[in-house]
């Protein structure tokens, strides 16, 4: 099973702040034991919202509001798409990542088996292509 590790925006990640030598360092070193546990599929930092945008689609209409955004605590930072056997095994991996005072929610991704009947096999299929080629880019 998949889950996302979502990292929580705070008042430095917002303002745009960038990571010590040190904490660049001990993360690197905490991906890397990721990578070779056969765990970590892919992990990025995000850019403040201020460089960012918000989009919503309400009554056939789409809505742009260009960052920042005020509510702090519901924004993301940075995330890690993480393959394990199950939620307490994120969790332990979690419990090893090299932060202090931060906040991170993991949030289980759905699988093609997941959607039941309504998931045909020509519906698969189409997934299946997508993802392959996805990959190539």
């Amino acid at each position: 099973m998949r889950f996302m590790v979502i990292v929580k925006a705070d008042k430095n990640s917002e303002a745009g702040v960038l990571p010590t030598h040190k904490q660049l360092a001990d993360m690197g070193n905490y991906n890397e034991q990721l990578v070779k546990a056969g765990v970590m599929q892919a992990g990025e930092g995000l850019h403040p919202s201020s460089k960012g945008a918000r989009v919503r689609f309400s009554g056939g209409k789409t809505i742009v509001t260009d960052g920042p955004f005020t509510e702090t605590k519901e924004l993301v930072a940075g995330f890690w798409m993480w393959k394990v056997n199950s939620k307490q095994e994120a969790i332990n991996w979690l419990k090893k990542a090299p932060f202090d005072g931060a906040e991170v929610e993991i949030r289980q991704v759905f699988e093609a088996e997941d959607f039941g009947e309504a998931f045909t096999p020509e519906l698969r299929e189409q997934e299946d292509r997508l993802r392959a080629e996805a990959a190539k880019l």
